[in-house]
């Protein structure tokens, strides 16, 4: 969850910022695997109360790839089999893409946003790829906790 993440930089930025206002901090530390064991069990605990609250409203979860079909009622087909409600809910969902080797030498070696979640240490350095919001919040973040830090911007011709 990206809100835990952003609300553990703004305490390390309060921390960083207490001496101003008379507070004498010695030797705070941050620990990466704390914040990491306690966010995971955190997304697990939201993740078990809204598939409950589902389960509560009578809700099938159906995965799969599906498409609406022509019937004249509302008809969705899911991995060839056919569901009819009257609320058809489609979660699209979203994964990110990594560019091939051919067209950007060396991005097998990186993550995408996905893959900051499962660090299991805060990077000495970074680089982030991207200029959107969570590019911007996921530097934000790493360079807040302590990790040195690049936002890099891509464009497709050279200015």
């Amino acid at each position: 969850c990206a809100q835990v993440m952003w609300n553990t930089a703004v305490h390390a930025e309060f921390i960083h910022d207490h001496a101003d206002y008379g507070f004498e901090v010695a030797g705070s530390r941050f620990n990466w695997r704390t914040i990491k064991d306690k966010r995971d069990a955190y997304v697990r605990r939201l993740n078990e109360i809204y598939e409950n609250n589902v389960n509560k409203a009578h809700i099938d979860i159906i995965r799969g790839y599906g498409r609406f079909t022509a019937d004249p009622e509302p008809t969705i087909e899911v991995n060839g089999k056919r569901y009819t409600a009257p609320h058809i809910l489609i979660a699209t969902g979203g994964q990110p893409s990594v560019p091939p080797e051919s067209e950007i030498p060396g991005a097998s070696l990186g993550i995408t946003s996905d893959g900051f979640f499962d660090l299991e240490e805060l990077p000495r350095r970074s680089v982030v790829v991207g200029a959107g919001y969570i590019a911007v919040e996921m530097a934000g973040i790493l360079s807040t906790l302590g990790s040195e830090s690049s936002l890099l911007i891509r464009h497709d011709k050279v200015l």
